[in-house]
């Protein structure tokens, strides 16, 4: 069983991430970083491990996607 504080410490490392604009006419990198994250399409959502790989790929698709904390 798994205590409350410990529950928080895992929601504290992932964040979701919705896709809220198209990759249509885009550099090809930037579908490709969607890919990656596990979104293609709009209003989709994922729930990641909060890494500084997961970061810089959220960076380079910022304008694309919106990032909250995972509950």
């Amino acid at each position: 069983m798994t205590t409350k504080k410990a529950a928080a410490k895992d929601a504290a490392k992932t964040v979701k991430v919705t896709q809220i604009g198209s990759p249509i006419g885009r550099q090809g990198y930037q579908l490709a970083t969607l890919k990656g994250l596990g979104l293609n399409r709009i209003r989709r959502s994922r729930v990641l491990e909060d890494t500084p790989a997961v970061r810089g790929m959220i960076d380079r698709v910022k304008h694309l996607v919106v990032v909250e904390p995972a509950e």
